[in-house]
């Protein structure tokens, strides 16, 4: 089987998999951090999610700065069904490249797209999707409703496959990396209780480049209350163009359900170069969803067409009588 027919039969396969919705009452965002939540918006939900940044990095034996500063953005669509997204997302920077290597230093300012790609996202496999039947207290057993629930290891799965698209001569791309690359992502997510959840992105970026590059990130939430949540977060990168182990903690806040505000810090622990950068991001949505309404035959119009229908009287014609009266 060629990869057309291969890709063809795993779409095929995605789409016509089994899953419930996904809406929420609240903004489901992928803010604070940089990782992918395995669910989408929801049908007929637009998100915006933004983060403007400063940047700083020192690269102490290649001997250069850089500072600055940009913004991360991403635009979320639900399309079709209630597992689908599309998105647009992209990193856009504006810095200063200081090179340090003679007695003079040289600056040179650059400002272009670091990242920009355009992609779908779908729930392939939803373990919530039954919990609130599952869930339901065990009135039987104290200890069977306090024991540790094993469910809760496997987590929901969604796929992405997406294009990056690179301009020519970018000072932030590898050299010769231009036009169009595949982008391909794997994204899992646990809800644990307590308000834990965990999530796990694994990401083949700029697929059949000369410098394609393999990532993870894992994020680790905690929301205390309605309104507060706490991250930490490290993501891994590999390829011949940079390499390298960055660290994000910060937090967020629900300032209503369709609006939350979030921060947070990123470093790495290697001089080659530093890294040290703060965020302040905002997400919000455009509710248009509307729950589907389920036929099960028992709206007022089935109900009134099962009724028995009454016999109607006949009238007898007058000229079936007699002057008389009698027939």
């Amino acid at each position: 089987m060629n990869l057309t027919k291969k890709v063809l039969l795993f779409t095929i396969l995605l789409i016509t998999q089994l899953t419930f919705a996904q809406y929420t009452e609240v903004i489901n965002s992928n803010r604070p951090g940089v990782s992918k939540s395995a669910f989408s918006v929801g049908t007929n939900v637009l998100q915006f999610e933004v983060g403007p940044y400063i940047i700083k990095e020192e690269h102490t034996p290649l001997m250069y700065e850089v500072s600055g500063f940009g913004a991360d953005f991403t635009a979320r669509y639900g399309l079709f069904f209630e597992q689908l997204e599309i998105n647009i997302e992209g990193i856009y920077q504006n810095d200063t490249f200081t090179d340090n290597r003679s007695s003079i230093a040289s600056e040179d300012k650059r400002s272009n797209f670091k990242n920009f790609a355009i992609g779908a996202k779908y729930l392939v496999y939803d373990p919530y999707k039954n919990s609130e039947e599952e869930d339901k207290p065990n009135l039987y057993s104290y200890h069977a409703n306090r024991s540790f629930k094993w469910k809760s290891l496997i987590p929901a799965v969604a796929v992405y496959a997406g294009i990056n698209l690179d301009s020519k001569n970018n000072s932030f791309t590898p050299p010769g990396v231009e036009g169009i690359s595949p982008k391909i992502m794997v994204a899992t997510q646990n809800n644990f209780s307590g308000g834990w959840v965990l999530v796990t992105n694994l990401v083949k970026d700029r697929i059949g480049t000369d410098f394609s590059d393999f990532q993870y990130i894992i994020t680790l939430t905690h929301s205390f209350s309605p309104q507060w949540v706490v991250f930490g977060e490290t993501q891994g990168i590999k390829s011949d163009f940079y390499s390298d182990n960055l660290f994000r903690f910060g937090g967020g806040y629900l300032w209503n359900k369709d609006f939350q505000l979030d921060t947070a810090v990123t470093f790495n622990s290697k001089d080659t170069p530093s890294v040290f950068g703060v965020n302040f991001g905002m997400s919000y949505r455009f509710d248009f969803h509307v729950d589907k309404e389920t036929d099960n035959g028992n709206s007022r119009e089935d109900a009134d067409k099962r009724k028995p229908k009454k016999k109607k009287n006949k009238k007898k014609r007058t000229d079936d009588f007699d002057d008389d009266g009698s027939l």
